[in-house]
Parts: structure tokens; C-alpha cells; sequence
């Protein structure tokens, strides 16, 4: 059943909550959130309140856009309180909802920003990239992260892989329309299955970013489909084995001394604390990484539920701080051999 939304106060972005959905976050995230859970639902299900964030592209630097941003009242995130924040990063955030229009793709012509969840750059910064390094974005589609991670630093070698066909196509238009062909000769877009990268390339990378396939939330609750949005739910505790596979594939790819990091879009403690718990339980050679830091750091602009661990920080959407759910683990691979 689809439950409508208020369509007056929503406008053109009137959408259509999957009752099906809500019902199983309600049993679930009320146990695991508590009374968080009552904010967190009433943005989750309120897309009228919902912001976008703007990546600017240094490859094309839009000037007149950011001056632009500066008049409308925008502001540049984190604001220099992150300590290795990119100074070649800019992204600017609003504090009230609504966002600018997107540019569409034109071959030979290069976009000039990326709207986003200003949540989505955390794992990018947890992974503190810096130039030459080989990186491997092992679920990369649309390719958001991937853009991030270039405003960042110019790797060495940067590999951007993406299992699903459809998604595959999305990633590499995304990369066309964001990054000159200079850079575009250090990227290699693969169709990989991610489960079969570390046995293909072992040892290979120093920094491996795992945006794995998860319940996302945000759109699992706008679910057109009732009877396929039942049948995700039904399949959404093999989620949690995906995921691990993953990670275990991407720890062979990184190299000893190599740092993972690894996200979802999902409150799910299943798909979030209790897989990275699995990984370092499982692997000898993975050690957690604190990250702590960065929740405190960022509160000006993102509100974060507590996790248990100090190598993870989990964003939960909040009034005025409408971004996520958006959940980020950093390891280190010590040169100590792991079991699998």
C-alpha cells in the first residue's frame, strides 16, 4: 500500500510512502534508534525537507556559481574544522531545503558541480587520499564518491568498478561528464564482480573504498512497487553476507600498511556495526581505525547517532541537518596474515 504524502506543502516533490517499508523500519529502528527513531522517520518521509549539498568541479570551476552560492547564503562544509580536509575540495551546503537544478551531460563539455547528500563525502575523507596512491572503488556507480575522491588528490591509479550493467553505464557517463581526458588515462572503469577482485588483484591497492549495496533507506521508502518493495525486504537479510564477501574480497586487494574504508546509506546495525564487527573478528591482519574525530568535528553540520565503535560513525538525518543515513568504518590491514 502507498500511503501519499501531504501534496500542498510538498509541491512538485509530492511522493508516495511505501507502507510496506515504513512499517518494517518502524519495527526495527525503533528498537535500534529508540525515540531518535521519531525524528529521524519524520525526515526520511518528508522529502520537502530534504537539502543537497554542491560538489564543485575543480576541473571546471564555476566561479560565478560559487559567488552566486555565497549571495543565497550557502556555506562551505566543515568550514577548515577538519584537520586533513582537501583544500581542493569544495563543497558548499545550505541550511534550509531545496536545491539548484542539475546540469545535463554533454559530450565534450564538462559539468561544473555535483548535487549530493553532503553525508556521501564522509567515507571519501575517512580514506584521506593523496596523490600517486592506487585506489580501488569497489561498488562505484553512479560515481558521486568517485568525483569526490579526484577533487581530492590526482591518484596514481585509480580503479572504479561496478558489477551492474545499467549502473556500469551511469558510472562511466558520470566520470565523462566530470573529469578531463588527461586524468581519464590513470581510470580504469571495470564490470568486475567485487567478490573476485581481491583474488584478481591482490595486494594491489593502498586505499580500497567499499560502498557496498545496501537497503538504502531513503529511496527504499518511496518504493513505487509494493510487491517488489516486499520482496526486498524479504531479501534484505542476505544483504549483510554481500557485504562481508565484499570486504573480504577487498582486503585481499589492499595492500599490507593499505587503509579500507567502507559505507552504506542504511541505519541497519545488521548492515553496518554488525558486519564490521564480523570483519574484525574474522580477520587478525584488519585493525580498527578511530574515527571518532570526525563526528566531533563535524556536529556543526551533521547529527550522528552513537555506534559502539570507534572506527565507525553513523549520520542520522536531523531537522536543519537533513543529511543522511550515511554509516562509515575505516581498518588498517597490518602486515600480519589474516584468516578468511
Amino acid at each position: 500500500m502507498l500511503t501519499p504524502l501531504k501534496a500542498k506543502s510538498e509541491g512538485k516533490l509530492a511522493k508516495q510512502i511505501c507502507k510496506v517499508v515504513l512499517d518494517h523500519f518502524e519495527k526495527q529502528y525503533s528498537k535500534e534508534l529508540g525515540d531518535t527513531w521519531n525524528t529521524v522517520r519524520e525526515i526520511l518521509t518528508s522529502p520537502s525537507c530534504w537539502q543537497y549539498a554542491v560538489l564543485l568541479n575543480r576541473f571546471n570551476y564555476p566561479f560565478e556559481l560559487e559567488k552566486d552560492l555565497h549571495l543565497k547564503g550557502y556555506h562551505t562544509l566543515f568550514q577548515g574544522s577538519l584537520p586533513n580536509y582537501p583544500k581542493s575540495m569544495k563543497c558548499y551546503l545550505s541550511r534550509t531545503p531545496g536545491r539548484i537544478p542539475s546540469e545535463r551531460h554533454q559530450v565534450g563539455n564538462l559539468k561544473k558541480y555535483y548535487l549530493l547528500n553532503a553525508a556521501s563525502l564522509l567515507p571519501v575523507l575517512a580514506l584521506e587520499l593523496r596523490d600517486g596512491e592506487k585506489v580501488l572503488d569497489l561498488c562505484a556507480a553512479p560515481g558521486g564518491k568517485s568525483i569526490a575522491l579526484l577533487q581530492c588528490a590526482c591518484p596514481g591509479y585509480l580503479q572504479c568498478n561496478e558489477y551492474d550493467s545499467l549502473r556500469f553505464r551511469w558510472l562511466r557517463q558520470t566520470l565523462e561528464s566530470f573529469i578531463p581526458q588527461p586524468l581519464i588515462n590513470v581510470i580504469k572503469v571495470s564490470e568486475l564482480d567485487g567478490r573476485k577482485m581481491g583474488d584478481a588483484q591482490p595486494d594491489m591497492f593502498d586505499k580500497v573504498l567499499v560502498d557496498a549495496p545496501c537497503s538504502n533507506d531513503r529511496s527504499w521508502l518511496f518504493s513505487s512497487d509494493s510487491q517488489k518493495a516486499s520482496c526486498r525486504i524479504s531479501q534484505r537479510r542476505k544483504l549483510p553476507l554481500l557485504q562481508i564477501e565484499l570486504l573480504r574480497s577487498a582486503i585481499k586487494a589492499l595492500r599490507p600498511g593499505g587503509i579500507l574504508v567502507y559505507s552504506t546509506c542504511t541505519l541497519s546495525k545488521a548492515e553496518n556495526q554488525d558486519v564490521i564487527s564480523e570483519i574484525l573478528n574474522s580477520h587478525s591482519n584488519m585493525m580498527p581505525v578511530d574515527i571518532k574525530a570526525i563526528a566531533r568535528t563535524c556536529s556543526q553540520d551533521f547529527t550522528f547517532a552513537p555506534t559502539g565503535q570507534e572506527c565507525g560513525i553513523l549520520v542520522i538525518p536531523d531537522k536543519g541537518k537533513a543529511w543522511g543515513p550515511m554509516y562509515v568504518a575505516k581498518l588498517k590491514k597490518s602486515w600480519i596474515t589474516g584468516k578468511w
